[in-house]
């Protein structure tokens, strides 16, 4: 049994894009080093579009990486960098990670928005952008 945890971001301006990459590739490495991670994969989907998809033996490990270190210090960053932003999470059989294709429908059909600053029409109406 895995725990999957996939994240959708998308930058509200390129004058952010820096900064996100300051902090984004810090938190990559830090989840691929990780107890508990079994598979660290990222995607930028299009400009200022990022998705991370990551696998963990449990959800205790996960929360363990998110509340810790480069991850730690970027979330609160990115309510005021992105104008979308959205998680969803699920327990899985298989330890390899799901295809781009499957994270995508799971954030679109069960996906929960994260509070941003300035959000987009659609985040603002509840929606959640693929």
């Amino acid at each position: 049994m895995a725990f999957v945890s996939v994240t959708r971001l998308r930058l509200r301006s390129p004058l952010y894009l820096l900064l996100f990459l300051r902090h984004a590739i810090p938190s990559s490495q830090q989840s691929i080093a990780a107890p508990g991670n079994l598979k660290t994969l990222t995607w930028q989907q299009r400009f200022l579009v990022f998705w991370t998809l990551t696998v963990w033996e449990d959800e205790a490990s996960m929360r363990n990486y998110m509340r810790s270190g480069a991850h730690r210090q970027a979330m609160p960053k990115l309510a005021e960098w992105c104008d979308e932003a959205s998680t969803v999470h699920w327990h899985q059989e298989d330890v390899e990670p799901p295809s781009w294709d499957e994270a995508i429908q799971r954030m679109l059909a069960e996906g929960r928005l994260a509070p941003v600053k300035c959000p987009s029409a659609n985040h603002a109406a509840g929606v959640i952008s693929g």
